[in-house]
């Protein structure tokens, strides 16, 4: 069977991280976001629940994103890394025979 996971990286600069990164959330299928330095330290890992839509990016994560300024504030570049979750295949049909 095959993984359902799947991971993306991006590199940004420090001012677009929020940016980018309210633009994965919207996506919805998004499972983990972690920041990370240009020499691959873990600034930061976010697990995300399934299901948040754009209201909840507004509400829930507001904190988070806060958070996630204020770093790359202070860092000139940052790679986010994505763990997605695909879609699982559909159903085996069933047929009569």
């Amino acid at each position: 069977m095959a993984d359902p996971f799947r991971t993306e990286e991006f590199r940004v600069d420090g001012d677009k991280v929020v940016g980018k990164i309210k633009e994965l959330l919207n996506e919805g299928n998004v499972r983990r976001i972690i920041l990370r330095t240009e020499e691959g330290k873990t600034l930061i890992e976010v697990p995300l629940t399934l299901g948040v839509g754009v209201v909840g990016v507004g509400l829930i994560f507001a904190p988070v994103l806060a958070a996630i300024g204020a770093l790359a504030a202070i860092i000139t570049r940052v790679s986010i890394v994505v763990e997605r979750q695909d879609k699982p295949p559909p159903p085996p049909t069933k047929t009569d025979n």
